[in-house]
């Protein structure tokens, strides 16, 4: 916590709202559309996955639907496909960003085109809080004419090509779940380009709630609302994100310079210039026969430092392996070389030479 999500809290008991309304939910959207820049509107809902669902209904997805989604991420991105019962198509990553594909994803949707049923929406990640290959996944989006929904649950502060993550897709997402790089405790935000958007997404968000006088529903809608207490957080988190931004990216020179020494480890790091990511979490690719993903794993566990493997991708889960897929199985490659290593903001210098010395020992 920053210091002064209380004082917001507080605003939010002194004033009795303390639910689904009151001013931390407009200040905290406010703050966010000055944050992300001109033609950002934001609903502050109650989770990203939420997010991703009302944006789902957005687009008219319904029943028997193709939809495009990334293979290699957390699950959560696509789960709301299943709500709507529509199909999800999913396609494999790229080396360089660990993001869609942009070969695999014009062969999925080529695919869905010759069963004579365009995709409905395109869903794609900035993994860890790298952006995807933002140029050639629009291109393609444009092109055939499909929209396109940003899922920046774990890139709040990257940037492509200086423009800020969350704004790219016809709609958008972030999450505030506790292990983003800022929290409202559980929440999320959908972005979209018009006003009219915006209201239609906190109309779903709250029961589709017709009249002011009485409760009249004329469509199904969620209780997707963040509350004014968690807005109220979000508020104070807002405060301190450059300050969060600044420590992940310390954490990524760290580790850079940890790994310079190791030919057969290697970091996750920006392509090229275009891409500025929050390295919301870093990764290491494991190579060569000498260091091993479990071994090197325990090594950590037995210092007392948390890894974790990278996300298990789609279809390799048992929920989603009879979906159809596109790629070669590089995001299983880098699921089973992959380790995401401690990346909170408020690592200590204590905590990175514990880190040095159990490397070390190990390779030793």
């Amino acid at each position: 916590m920053g210091g002064s999500e209380l004082k917001y809290i507080k605003e939010a008991f002194d004033t009795n709202w303390i639910s689904q309304f009151g001013n931390n939910i407009d200040h905290f959207e406010n703050i966010l559309e000055e944050y992300l820049g001109e033609n950002s509107f934001v609903a502050a809902l109650s989770s990203g996955t939420a997010a991703i669902h009302l944006a789902l209904r957005l687009l008219n997805v319904e029943e028997g639907d193709f939809v495009i989604c990334q293979s290699f991420t957390f699950v959560a991105s696509v789960n709301p496909v299943l709500y709507l019962k529509a199909v999800p198509i999913l396609v494999d990553s790229e080396p360089s960003t660990f993001n869609l594909c942009p070969n695999a994803l014009e062969d999925a949707v080529k695919f869905c085109l010759q069963k004579g049923k365009k995709p409905k929406a395109i869903i794609a990640v900035s993994l860890y809080g790298m952006p995807f290959m933002v140029d050639e996944i629009l291109e393609i989006s444009r092109k055939y004419d499909i929209p396109l929904i940003e899922d920046s649950a774990e890139a709040l502060g990257s940037k492509y090509n200086n423009q800020a993550c969350g704004t790219f897709g016809d709609l958008s997402i972030i999450s505030f779940n506790g292990n983003k790089i800022i929290t409202t405790s559980g929440g999320g935000i959908l972005i979209s380009k018009s006003q009219i958007t915006k209201n239609r997404t906190i109309y779903l968000a709250t029961q589709a709630k017709e009249n002011e006088d009485f409760y009249s529903h004329s469509e199904l809608g969620y209780n997707y609302r963040i509350s004014n207490i968690s807005a109220g957080i979000g508020r104070g988190q807002m405060e301190v994100l450059e300050e969060r931004i600044r420590a992940r990216r310390e954490n990524h020179v760290f580790y850079k310079e940890l790994f310079e020494s190791f030919d057969d480890l290697h970091l996750f790091s920006e392509p090229s210039a275009k891409f500025y990511s929050n390295y919301w979490l870093n990764v290491i690719l494991i190579d060569g026969e000498y260091w091993d993903k479990k071994k090197m794993r325990s090594i950590f566990y037995e210092n007392s430092i948390e890894t974790r493997y990278l996300w298990k991708p789609m279809h390799l889960q048992v929920l989603y392996k009879d979906c159809i897929f596109f790629g070669s199985n590089i995001s299983g490659a880098f699921f089973d070389r992959g380790l995401c290593l401690p990346s909170g903001s408020n690592i200590t210098e204590n905590c990175k030479e514990r880190i040095t010395r159990a490397l070390y020992d190990y390779r030793n």
